[in-house]
């Protein structure tokens, strides 16, 4: 009977570690890439589950669905391009939300809106983000701690930079003339960085 229930508790115990274990490779957390391919160019965009686990489970959620195919970046501010809105000028998401994984809503997020880096809109509701997200062409540190930060681009950002160069519109001067459209996204089996010559 001892070595019964020392069998069971060894195997709960083996089970419980490879639980533990999921999600990571070499005791690193495995990231996802997603592929944004526009007539302008394609972006590559690696997530950080461990910066923000819920955001990145969301994106990758909206990017399956095809939400995205066919969306615009519809807004340049200095230092980011916006796209993902519903409509094209800004307004509506999936109608599904994410609680905003950000400092000033209660959760440790230290990855800072750096140039590369991705972040999600929202409304003045911090737990408002839907779909609508950003990506950073030069570091904006007043966005830190207030936007949930998720991953950063890592092939492809000079796209970003055409787009934030293009001419704007509108009260603020902020919505793009020409709206770059997202041709595809797609999450990516493997990703090998690509070799650029020198």
């Amino acid at each position: 009977m001892k070595k019964t229930i020392s069998l069971i508790v060894s195997v709960l115990l083996c089970l419980c570690l490879l639980a533990a274990c999921g999600g990571e490779k070499n005791g690193q957390t495995e990231h996802s890439f997603v592929k944004m391919s526009l007539e302008e160019g394609d972006f590559i965009i690696e997530l950080y589950p461990e910066v923000a686990p819920k955001t990145v489970k969301h994106f990758l959620e909206t990017v399956k669905s095809g939400y995205y195919d066919g969306k615009v970046f519809h807004r340049t501010i200095p230092g980011l391009i916006q796209g993902g809105s519903a409509d094209g000028f800004g307004v509506g998401g999936t109608g599904k939300t994410v609680k905003g994984e950000f400092t000033e809503n209660g959760f440790e997020n230290n990855l800072k809106h750096e140039r590369g880096v991705i972040s999600m809109a929202r409304t003045n509701d911090p737990n408002s983000a839907s779909a609508q997200f950003f990506i950073m062409t030069t570091a904006q540190p007043y966005l830190d701690g207030n936007y949930a930060t998720f991953g950063r681009v890592v092939e492809g950002i000079e796209i970003a930079d055409r787009i934030a160069a293009g001419p704007t519109r509108g009260i603020n001067n902020d919505e793009l003339v020409e709206k770059p459209v997202i041709v595809k996204a797609e999450i990516l089996e493997s990703y090998t960085p690509s070799v650029k010559a020198e």
